[in-house]
């Protein structure tokens, strides 16, 4: 067995503390909740019977289908919405393409509970769009009746997924491909379905499994449409009304777990074994072609629609902050600041708690995404690629399952001092939150120090600075972009996390802004208040996503700026 140097014993202590920290905060937790899916309830001897008492009951059955079709169907609607989009943009030359990117990668601002409320007063069936169809033509669509509404919430929230990864996937298609096709007389929709998104599916399959994983796990917005039969909110509503030694609870737990890896593995499963490499370096990108004036017509008013739907939300849940009532009308019957002065004057606490919480989160996540970006690329450390494994898997876990995991297995647990169990200490709050963000901020520390020579390290070592000098001085600096960009985007969506929280508070005093919104929107009478939180929320994700893109791009000018006087060196 080989003796560590003196230069890696530091990272090596580092790389055990976090190792630590990931399987006491998550693959303890989450193998405690396996294990009671597994125990008899009465003797603590293995069985099945739960899984068995599960698929034997039909509220159950009914919440298990419903949850499959509520992210299936999530999926399709996902697609309708950003499939015209990123072809559109793509594939012709099209004024406004980078604004039309922009908008539509709005929505995912907007953790979708927060819009779910608004969506119901303008789509609900006595909503803004079914009076004028009803006034105009005599018609009224079920867009947000039952598991209807979910979906449509659901999908319009997270289609950016999609968008995002199906427009890099058709820029980087070389266009001698297309080239090739219309050449053997391959043109319009044959084009499409055959050539291009064929070679696109590796984007689109990937877009398509983080929406459904999303979806499947998502308990906030069934929540606030009052639909408790799926799985998620099946699993809430056990634990928190029957208590935490109910073991249904933890069965549904199990099957959500056992949903997200299955979907991650189904997606890798279906680019196993298939060539989607092209020829040309780099990818040459589909030839764009000009548009004909009634193309272009009928483009921009597929586009303008899509944006308008996908917006709504944000439209909506700004009136209902403003509004003063809203029921049974196109609008709000007047307007007011009032929902924002109460907001600010009784539920400060709420917004207080969530910079609080989501600042350590992210806080402790750039600290543990560099140590663990730093260990897998800078050492030969034995297992060091499992901190990465083990970091990233945080992503295939529910935030609810996270937050059972931790009521059963912290909550024996008294913190000394304070006299509470850890399970009920606020400070579980920010470990939650802190894990569930951890693969954010690591991604982002990852590629930072990918661009980070390693001869800068080693020619300050060959001057006579230490080990851990040169991380201090030289590697840390140049990662500073990629950490603060961590920082922000694990902050913005830790201070919109509902699923993992929700399940973790003890006290009023200890809420965060999403247990604010979801506590708000119980009533009509809140729902006001509840939007003006939901506003600052938006504002909150907002600014942090800005200043997030913002560091990116500074980072990258000034990269590209640096790189001619290195080659000239």
């Amino acid at each position: 067995m080989s003796v560590l140097s003196k230069s890696q014993r530091g990272p090596a202590l580092a790389g055990v503390l976090i190792a630590l920290f990931l399987i006491l905060f998550l693959v303890v937790p989450v193998l405690k909740v396996i294990y009671v899916a597994f125990q008899d309830a009465n003797t603590g001897a293995f069985t099945i019977i739960n899984f068995a008492d599960f698929f034997s009951s039909s509220l159950f059955r009914e919440s298990f289908y419903n949850s499959v079709y509520v992210a299936g169907m999530s999926v399709v609607i996902a697609t309708l919405i950003a499939l015209p989009l990123s072809y559109f943009t793509t594939r012709f030359n099209f004024s406004g393409a980078v604004l039309i990117q922009t908008l539509g990668i709005i929505p995912l601002i907007m953790p979708p509970f927060v819009g779910a409320v608004a969506m119901k007063l303008l789509f609900g069936s006595n909503g803004s769009v079914n009076l004028i169809l009803d006034e105009w033509f005599g018609i009224n669509i079920p867009f947000m009746e039952g598991l209807n509404g979910v979906i449509l919430v659901q999908s319009i929230h997270y289609f950016p997924f999609i968008l995002i990864n199906l427009s890099a996937a058709l820029n980087n298609i070389d266009r001698a491909m297309e080239e090739s096709a219309q050449n053997l007389g391959s043109h319009g929709m044959r084009l499409f379905r055959k050539v291009v998104f064929p070679l696109a599916m590796p984007g689109y399959i990937a877009g398509a499994a983080l929406v459904f994983i999303k979806v499947f796990d998502d308990l906030g917005t069934p929540l606030l449409l009052d639909v408790n039969k799926m799985l998620a909110p099946q699993a809430y509503l056990r634990i928190s009304s029957i208590g935490i030694s109910d073991p249904m609870g933890y069965v549904i737990s199990v099957i959500l777990i056992v949903f997200s890896l299955l979907s991650l593995w189904v997606s890798l499963a279906a680019m196993r074994g298939k060539d989607y490499a092209t020829v040309q370096k780099g990818g040459g990108g589909l030839a764009k072609r000009d548009l004909r004036p009634w193309e272009k017509f009928g483009c921009y008013a597929v586009v303008i629609f899509i944006l308008v739907l996908v917006l709504s939300p944000h439209l909506g849940l700004m009136l209902l902050s403003f509004g003063t009532i809203w029921s049974y009308s196109i609008l709000p019957d007047a307007y007011t600041f009032d929902h924002y002065i109460k907001v600010i004057g009784s539920a400060s606490q709420y917004i207080t708690n969530t910079l609080l919480y989501a600042g350590l989160a992210a806080l402790f996540d750039v600290i543990l995404g560099t140590a663990i970006a730093y260990i897998v690329w800078r050492t030969k450390l034995v297992g060091r690629k499992w901190l990465d494994y083990g970091a990233t898997m945080a992503l295939a876990v529910p935030g609810v399952v996270l937050g059972i995991g931790y009521l059963r297995t912290f909550y024996q647990f008294d913190v000394p001092l304070v006299n509470e169990p850890l399970a009920t200490w606020w400070v579980i709050i920010v470990i939650a939150l802190t894990i569930r963000r951890l693969p954010y901020a690591l991604r982002a520390c990852v590629a930072a120090i990918q661009q980070v020579s390693i001869m800068l390290e080693e020619s300050a070592e060959n001057l006579g600075a230490t080990k851990r000098r040169t991380v201090w001085r030289i590697v840390i600096p140049l990662m500073s972009g990629g950490i603060l960009a961590g920082f922000i985007t694990s902050f913005a969506t830790a201070s919109v996390e509902l699923s993992a929280t929700i399940m973790l508070v003890a006290r009023e005093s200890d809420a965060p802004l999403a247990f604010g919104i979801y506590e708000f929107m119980q009533s009509a009478a809140g729902r006001g208040p509840g939007a003006a939180l939901g506003m600052i929320a938006v504002v909150i994700v907002g600014l942090g996503t800005y200043f997030s893109h913002k560091v990116i791009e500074r980072t990258e000018k000034k990269r590209s700026a640096a790189r001619p006087v290195n080659e000239e060196a």
